[in-house]
Formats: structure tokens, C-alpha cells, sequence
């Protein structure tokens, strides 16, 4: 299996490729390998916004050979945060870098002009992408793939608007229906003046040993298909947790003034499924369909004629930019989540950022002049669409702010105490308990994805938990993804992928590990990633927790400030810091 680095220069215009064996046998693949090159390629102290700070790109060693190794990582420098930026994506990238002969991907320095970059296994083109800026993201698609070749095993990745105009949580979509949308990945991009990336190729993937590979494939396949694991990804999918959730009083609602939604029923996935699920969707060699596809109908003129639009939905989406915004139809959800998908921004920091606006309007602490008449109420859709459309023109200071990210525009208007964000990235729909806090707080990207602090609450309310076992549990996963994140899979497997299945896959591809080895591994990938989290100025002792987590009631009761100073000591000491 190759093992190669594709360079890409935009300053020159140049590219060429590096075979990287001793990187990837050392750190695997993936998010491993990605961290290395980062912390390669980002000098300390760059601006994630300046021709200097890199964008990377890489898969994993089991990457369009087993079903469900369906993922992309980024690795950046996040604008939103000013430290590491890391993100997933699912569709056809992965596929696509794989059947192109490369394993990562470096972008470096910037064009001086708006650009795409043309990746066909080895032939590598920068083209002029004037035509194409400032076009949403949701159209870039359809107009490259009729000029791009390689159909089948092609994937377009592109920004928005959001992006072109550096607001600090532009994210990429890839291939329609995912995003690499966490941490600003857009405003990266853009700041680049690079406007999508078209990888294809015409490689074939050979195993060194066949047999073993076609056995450890029909395990896993079947275990995908014929058992209930993931099956409830293909039924309703996480929008189900709405439901689930608030009636567990978790759900964040109205920026966290209540942990459940009067409205939930009517935006949960069971009403979503049942009367607005237009299809299902899978990225590249997996099975299951979990990408749900709502159809929205609206109409344009008194003759009956109407507009069809077709929406991704998921759990996060619908807190950010539903309950969290008050927000109590699903035609209302759904075309906020479209104005987010057209502008090219992440949806998360969207809801979270309208949320704070909303109520610091309410309280005084921004004008009706700030936010420029625009009446910033719950469940106004209107006025958040027009609020989602200033805030990507940048159209005052006000809104200038809020493209910053909610602490941001906190530190400039008042109201940190309601701006929920941690680690300076606004956070997901969970309000489950401490070790949700804390495993946001600590994890490498500030994300509910790094070691599901909520789900580690949700055990302890059926069977309670001391602080030194949910810490225990957070460090686990934090260390285990880090092994899983570079293989690289979808998270919606990581049941299937037990650690047996995983030395068995790697052995087939010829790639031989230990339980411990990869044990080993993953304490020493995320040990690497708080390097370059420290040395860009994370200081997890300093991280704010805001305080409306203290003073709404979460699905384990109230949570007290001193249970989270205690978890964190014990993280602390845990980790040896």
C-alpha cells in the first residue's frame, strides 16, 4: 500500500509527491498522521488566516476497503479557536484519495486570486475559480462536476460565501450532503482564495493477503447488515435523540434557559420521518443509508407551482437551529438548515450564536440598532434568516462580531455568562450532565465526537458513577478515538470495529498491531495533538465554563461548579499534568 504525501503550493503553483513511509508506519494513518503534519507545516504563533497556516488532509490505512471506513480528517489551524483544528467528513472524499494513490494531503501558502485545485491521481492543476466565487455552495457542486472528469470516483469539496468572507465557523460541504463543519475550516479556504478541491482517480488498491482480507470483510459486512448495531442510523437516524433527550430534560432549549422543548415532538425525527424524509443517502463503501434526505416544499407564486428543495438533517442540526432557537416547525428548521448549507457555515455555531443574540437583545445588552431592526425573537424564522444573511455580509460591527464566534462577540457586548461555548467552540445539543462539560472542556476539538461525555452521563443515571469513573471513562475515549480517528472511520461504527476486528482488518492489509501497541498509540496521538493545542496558547486550566450550565437542570439534576473543579483536578492528575 502506498504511502504518499501530495504537496500543493499556491503561492507557486507547483505540486509534487513524497512518499512518507516512516510517518505512516509510526502513526497509522488518519488523524495520526494528520497531527504530524501539522505540527510539520504550522509554525508557532501563525494567523490561521495568513498564507502560512496549512491545510491537511488524510485517510487511514483502511479507507475504501471495509465498509464503514468511510471518513476524511482536516487538520488546520482553526480560525474560530487559534488553536487545533480538526475535522471529519464523510461522501466520496476518502474513496476518492484513496483510488488517487494518496494518503494526505498539504495545501500550503495562497493563490492571489480565486482558485480550485484539480487533483487526478498524479496530475495536480490550480484553475481559475473567478467565475465560481461567491456562487453558494449548494450550486458550486453542480457546475464542476460537468467540467471535472472521473465520475464514480470524483469528490468536490467546496466552500460558501461564509467561507469567502472569513467567518470564523465557515465549514466546506463535501459532495452535497457532508461537511467538514466544525472550527472554520471555510474561513481557511477562503483565506486561501480556494474555492473547492476535485479528487479522482483510477488507482487500484491491491491487499497483501487475499484470503484474510475476504474473511475479516464478511465479518464486519455482515455485522453491519445482518444485525442491529447501526440499524437505527438507517430507521430514523440521530434525530431520534429529540425525543429521547427531552424527555430526559437534555435538550438544550431557548440557549439553555430549559433542557426541554415544548415543540420537541413536532421537529423530532419520528415526524421528520414519517412526513418530510425524501430519501436516504450512504458515503462511499458503506451500507446503511444514514444520511437522511427531507424534502421541502415551498411555494412561489398563487398558482399552485412550488419550489422542492432537498435537506440534509441530523440531531445537531435540528437542537441548534430548533429547540435551541425556539424554533417549532419542521419547515422552519429545515430552511434554516438550508440558508446554513447555501452560505457554507457550520449549523452548530449558527444556533448556538442566533441563541446568545436573541436573548442579549432581550436583555438589553445589544440595541435594536446593532442588530439592524432585525427582530431577533424565539421562533421568528424569518428574522434568523435575515440575521444569517447579515452575518455572513459582515454587515456592521454587530454582525461582524457574531462572525467571530459567541465568545467573541460576548467579550464585546456582555453576556459571557449565556454564551455557550467551550473551549471557544460552540457547543452541541446535549445538556446531560458534568461529564458532557468536562468532556467537552477537554477534549482536542471541544466536540461532543472527541469521548461522548453525554453518553457517560446517561450510564450514570441508570447506575451512578463516581468523578474518578466518568473521568476515566472520558480518558478512554479520548485515547481510543484517537486509534479509530485514524483508520479512518465513521463513529457510527465504532461498535463494530472492536479492537479484535480492527488488528484483524490492519493484519490484512498488511499492517500487524497489538492490543497494547494500539493502545500505546492512541495515548501518544492525543498527547501530541495538546502539544499543539499548548503551543498555540490552550491553557485548559483557563477555560471558562459558563455559568447557565449551573442554572438549568440537565437530564442528571443540577450541576454544581464544584463537581466540575473536581472532575478536572482528577483529569488533571490523571493525565499527569
Amino acid at each position: 500500500m502506498l504511502r504518499r504525501v501530495l504537496y500543493i503550493d499556491l503561492d507557486k503553483g507547483e505540486s509534487f509527491v513524497e512518499e512518507r513511509r516512516d510517518l505512516f508506519e509510526e502513526w497509522l494513518g488518519g488523524t495520526g498522521v494528520a497531527t504530524q503534519l501539522l505540527l510539520e507545516e504550522c509554525p508557532a504563533g501563525t494567523d490561521p488566516l495568513s498564507p502560512e497556516a496549512p491545510i491537511i488532509f488524510s485517510i487511514g490505512p483502511l479507507n475504501a476497503l471495509f465498509p464503514a471506513m468511510t471518513k476524511t480528517v482536516a487538520t488546520f489551524k482553526s480560525p474560530l479557536t487559534g488553536e487545533l483544528g480538526e475535522s471529519y467528513a464523510g461522501g466520496r472524499l476518502a474513496m476518492a484519495m484513496r483510488f488517487a494513490g494518496h494518503e494526505s494531503i498539504v495545501i500550503r501558502g495562497a493563490a492571489d486570486r480565486p482558485c480550485y485545485i484539480s487533483i487526478r491521481d498524479d496530475d495536480v492543476q490550480i484553475k481559475d475559480a473567478r467565475s465560481i466565487w461567491g456562487i453558494p455552495a449548494t450550486v458550486v457542486g453542480y457546475i464542476l462536476r460537468d467540467v471535472e472528469t472521473g465520475v464514480g470516483r470524483r469528490s468536490i469539496i467546496r466552500i460558501g460565501p461564509g467561507g469567502e468572507r472569513l467567518v470564523k465557523y465557515a465549514g466546506v460541504v463535501v459532495d452535497t450532503y457532508r461537511h467538514f463543519g466544525r472550527l472554520g475550516l471555510g474561513a481557511a479556504f477562503g483565506s486561501k482564495n480556494l474555492k473547492a478541491i476535485v479528487v479522482s482517480g483510477t488507482e487500484d488498491v491491491e491487499v497483501p493477503d487475499s484470503k484474510r482480507y475476504r474473511e475479516i470483510y464478511k465479518r464486519l459486512y455482515d455485522t453491519v447488515v445482518q444485525t442491529d448495531v447501526m440499524e437505527k442510523y438507517h430507521d430514523i437516524g440521530t434525530p431520534i435523540n429529540i425525543n429521547v433527550l427531552n424527555q430526559l430534560k437534555g435538550l438544550p432549549t431557548r440557549n439553555f434557559q430549559e433542557s426541554s422543548f415544548e415543540g420537541a415532538e413536532k421537529i423530532s425525527g419520528e415526524v421528520l420521518a414519517d412526513d418530510y424524509l425524501f430519501r436516504r443517502v450512504s458515503c462511499a463503501h458503506c451500507p446503511i443509508g444514514c444520511i437522511h434526505i427531507g424534502m421541502l416544499k415551498t411555494s412561489f407564486s398563487r398558482d399552485h407551482e412550488y419550489e422542492i428543495r432537498k435537506i440534509s438533517y441530523d440531531f445537531e442540526l435540528i437542537y441548534a437551529l430548533g429547540s435551541n432557537l425556539g424554533v417549532s416547525s419542521p419547515e422552519g428548521v429545515l430552511e434554516l438548515i438550508e440558508a446554513c448549507e447555501r452560505q457554507g457555515i457550520d449549523a452548530i455555531s449558527t444556533g448556538v450564536v442566533l441563541a446568545w443574540a436573541t436573548e442579549a437583545l432581550e436583555r438589553g445588552l445589544i440595541t435594536p440598532e446593532d442588530a439592524l431592526s432585525v427582530n431577533l425573537q424565539w421562533n421568528d424564522v424569518d428574522e434568523y434568516l435575515k440575521a444569517i444573511d447579515n452575518i455572513v455580509k459582515k454587515q456592521n460591527e454587530f454582525y461582524s462580531a457574531l462572525a467571530e464566534g459567541v465568545e467573541a462577540a460576548s467579550e464585546r457586548y456582555g453576556g459571557r455568562e449565556f454564551a455557550m461555548a467551550l473551549g471557544k467552540n460552540e457547543v452541541p445539543g446535549y445538556h446531560t450532565g458534568p461529564a458532557s462539560i468536562v468532556g467537552l472542556t477537554v477534549g482536542v476539538r471541544h466536540s461532543h465526537l472527541d469521548n461522548a461525555g453525554y453518553s457517560i452521563d446517561q450510564r450514570a443515571a441508570k447506575k451512578p458513577l463516581s468523578p474518578e469513573e466518568m473521568v476515566d471513562a472520558i480518558i478512554r475515549e479520548d485515547d481510543s478515538r484517537g486509534v479509530y480517528n485514524s483508520l479512518v472511520g465513521c463513529l457510527f461504527a465504532r461498535a463494530v470495529y472492536t479492537t479484535e476486528n480492527v488488528i484483524e482488518a490492519l493484519g490484512s492489509v498488511g499492517i500487524e498491531k497489538t492490543e497494547g501497541e494500539l493502545e500505546e498509540l492512541g495515548r501518544r496521538i492525543f498527547d501530541e495533538k495538546y502539544r499543539f493545542k499548548r503551543r498555540e496558547g490552550f491553557d485548559l486550566e483557563a477555560a471558562p465554563v459558563p455559568r447557565r450550565f449551573y442554572e438549568t437542570v440537565s437530564a442528571v439534576g443540577m450541576i454544581e461548579p464544584e463537581t466540575i473543579e473536581e472532575m478536572m483536578k482528577i483529569y488533571r492528575r490523571r493525565r499527569g499534568w
